[in-house]
């Protein structure tokens, strides 16, 4: 199984942390963001990542050859229209990468490695779409509305909170046939004239809302609620992310 992790954009929001750097590369508890997860896709039997650069493209070619890895394969792949498109750019970039299964990982996605075992084990749809779910939900958040049967019915940040009853963490699974439609989905969608400024969630949403409700799904939802994970968007995120990573590095110590 392959991860593609998007990690082209510079996290302006995060400034000054990432003036210099890009916020796939920011520090927790001694480890940068990135190497968090790779670590925990490896753990989860993961084998190959294929990372998508942009902003500080070398600085993440450097840190990756000095990361102590074991069991997951990594290279990076860069995306020269970064600062040009948001994300479904960097999936049009790495569309070639999209032949068999594969994850999509957003690039500022922290998860435990039990969030990547069960998105493995248990996404059986087309396309599986990682989800928690929570009392409430803010104007950030990826939002989701989802049938009692699991399937996906809409993803967005703008959508009704009457409807809203999880969130996408940022984290997919593709099957073959999965990726097809995607990579055709995406290609289609870079075409029209606002292309450029859509997320590659918004492609999601598309083909989500185009399967008849009578149809076996093609976008469908596992759920990792109890599991602790986080995003890195705000200075605040960098705190709460700390905190978390020095949780998981407080079990690795006592599992030894």
């Amino acid at each position: 199984m392959k991860a593609i992790i998007l990690s082209a954009g510079q996290g302006k929001r995060l400034m000054p942390l990432t003036a210099d750097r890009p916020k796939c590369l920011i520090a927790l508890s001694g480890r940068t963001l990135l190497e968090w997860q790779l670590r925990h896709l490896a753990q989860a039997g993961v084998d190959e990542a294929v990372v998508v650069t942009g902003f500080g493209a070398d600085m993440v070619d450097q840190a990756i050859a000095a990361m102590p890895l074991s069991g997951i394969r990594v290279r990076t792949l860069h995306n020269p229209f970064y600062a040009l498109a948001d994300n479904l750019g960097s999936c049009w970039a790495a569309r070639g990468e999209m032949e068999d299964g594969f994850l999509i990982l957003n690039g500022d996605t922290l998860f435990p490695t039990a969030a990547a075992a069960r998105l493995l084990a248990e996404g059986d749809a087309p396309i599986t779409v990682t989800i928690d779910r929570k009392d409430g939900y803010d104007a950030d958040d990826m939002k989701v509305r989802t049938a009692p049967d699991g399937r996906l019915l809409a993803i967005g940040k703008t959508l009704p909170a009457e409807i809203v009853n999880g969130e996408s963490i940022g984290f997919l699974k593709f099957t073959r046939e999965g990726g097809h439609r995607f990579r055709t989905e995406v290609e289609r969608a870079l075409r029209a004239p606002e292309g450029l400024k859509l997320w590659y969630l918004s492609v999601i949403d598309r083909i989500a809302r185009a399967t008849p409700e009578d149809a076996p799904p093609v976008v469908g939802t596992v759920g990792i609620e109890g599991l602790e994970w986080g995003e890195m968007d705000f200075p605040a995120d960098v705190r709460r992310n700390e905190a978390l990573t020095r949780g998981w590095l407080a079990a690795e110590g006592a599992g030894r």
